[in-house]
């Protein structure tokens, strides 16, 4: 499994385990149209909760439960992790796409929930005092990077138009999205299957001019992101 697809999933887990203690009762269709995955998926994830020691109770017709009694152990962070989180909080914030931002600040603003208020204050006087990044106007141009994940994650099919370099109309692709990265001049890159094209292509996220989620699901390719760069330099490297 990708360690992107292991965030992902530890990240469902966590929200899934934190509603199974604030509800009464949750059902797996719940779940699984909150997480955008399948009914399927959930029940692993049931079951992995189980595994880890979580009782996990069945209500009939109702959903699911934890048993009474059981409460999660308080979340601690040392002053180095709370630095680090808050931190990480400035550096999301140079980024130039508005769901990153939206999404990482949401959950950073749960971990300072259970800071204790010096390492708040330190953490955020630690970041106030740090420059990162050449994004100096703060400029936002892209806001479809959390919807790309979330395909990349489940290998659905996205559906875009793209606007090329000196092109003066977007042109209509499926594509299958591969991995992401962050380029030199601050910009999400999509690298995808193009079915336009019949090849990996990459895509600038801020030139993506609608993205949709065809719901569609495609087989993960076998090529590993390790492959796929040394590939690239190589065929790099022979055109100098």
């Amino acid at each position: 499994m990708a360690y992107s697809d292991n965030i992902s999933r530890l990240s469902r887990l966590t929200s899934i385990l934190l509603k199974l203690q604030a509800r009464p009762h949750v059902s797996v269709l719940q779940l699984a149209k909150q997480f955008d995955v399948s009914k399927r998926t959930i029940y692993r994830d049931l079951l992995a909760l189980e595994r880890a020691g979580v009782p996990i109770v069945q209500l009939e017709g109702k959903g699911y439960s934890i048993a009474d009694g059981y409460n999660i152990p308080p979340v601690m962070f040392t002053e180095s992790e709370a630095n680090a989180i808050i931190f990480g909080e400035r550096m999301i914030a140079k980024t130039k796409d508005e769901s990153l931002i939206a999404e990482f600040n949401s959950a950073v603003e749960k971990i300072k929930s259970v800071l204790r208020a010096s390492e708040r204050e330190k953490a955020d006087f630690l970041a106030n005092r740090t420059i990162i990044g050449k994004n100096w106007q703060e400029e936002i141009t892209s806001n479809y990077l959390s919807e790309v994940q979330k395909a990349l994650t489940n290998f659905h099919v996205l559906e875009i138009d793209y606007l090329k370099e000196g092109a003066e109309k977007p042109t209509r692709r499926a594509v299958e999205p591969f991995a992401i990265y962050h380029n030199t001049a601050e910009n999400w890159v999509l690298i995808a299957w193009c079915r336009l094209r019949d090849e990996f292509r990459n895509f600038r996220i801020d030139r993506i001019r609608r993205l949709q989620n065809r719901r569609e699901s495609f087989s993960p390719h076998k090529m590993t992101l390790e492959e796929y760069v040394e590939i690239q330099r190589k065929k790099h490297f022979n055109e100098l």
